[in-house]
């Protein structure tokens, strides 16, 4: 069967901590750390954000967490270090999993289609950075929903744009609460688990199946 797909970018086919060498450079010891707080604050702010019904573009969500993040580990960034690594988090790169397993899955008949919440002009000069962007059918950001992930008017938005249904579409991402929200909605997911040490949520809802990297999901959809 030829199904769906729908890929989550940031920390699922991009490496957000393509930026810690940068941090580094900037605050030595303290860069893991703040690069942790900035990721888990970002995606905190996306879900408060939501629940408010307050939607701002996501790179406002990074922005205001790097600053968080600044405070509670005591960094003095400058403005032009700040604004140096928001620029950072535009150019990325990809895992060095993704184009090979993405090119299998291609042709395997399967449409795919980038997921993200952010921006489309983002996600989009993201990929392209990444050399990843041809793979791809499209891609679909909440930005025209004015809500994130997980809420489900976003992956019923998703299958709305990609002509779609619940039945014939996958969810891949690394992060649970993405996979959970797509479960929980009805579609079929996978959890990419990038870390050893990532934990699925104990929410006793699963995903359809779990991969180590993007290469071995083609196996999981025959």
């Amino acid at each position: 069967m030829k199904y769906t797909l729908a890929f989550d970018v940031y920390g699922t086919l991009i490496n957000t901590s393509g930026i810690f060498n940068s941090l580094e450079k900037m605050i030595g010891d303290k860069a893991k750390p703040v690069m942790e707080s900035w990721r888990n604050k970002q995606l905190e702010y996306s879900f408060r954000r939501g629940l408010m019904n307050k939607f701002v573009d996501f790179s406002v969500c990074t922005k205001d967490a790097l600053e968080y993040s600044c405070k509670t580990f005591k960094v003095n960034l400058s403005d032009a270090q700040k604004s140096a690594l928001m620029d950072e988090y535009k150019v990325l790169p990809s895992f060095p999993d993704v184009k090979k397993g993405l090119q299998k899955l291609k042709e395997d008949g399967h449409k795919l289609y980038a997921f993200s919440n952010g921006s489309a002009n983002a996600v989009s000069n993201l990929l392209i950075n990444a050399e990843i962007i041809n793979y791809f059918d499209g891609v679909v950001s909440v930005e025209d929903v004015k809500m994130f992930k997980p809420s489900p008017k976003v992956y019923e938005y998703f299958n709305k744009q990609t002509k779609s249904n619940k039945s014939d579409s996958w969810l891949i991402s690394s992060n649970p609460f993405d996979v959970i929200g797509a479960t929980s909605y009805g579609m079929k997911t996978a959890w990419v688990q990038r870390s050893p040490d990532a934990i699925f949520d104990p929410w006793g809802i699963e995903p359809t199946a779990e991969i180590k990297n993007i290469s071995e999901l083609s196996s999981k959809l025959k």
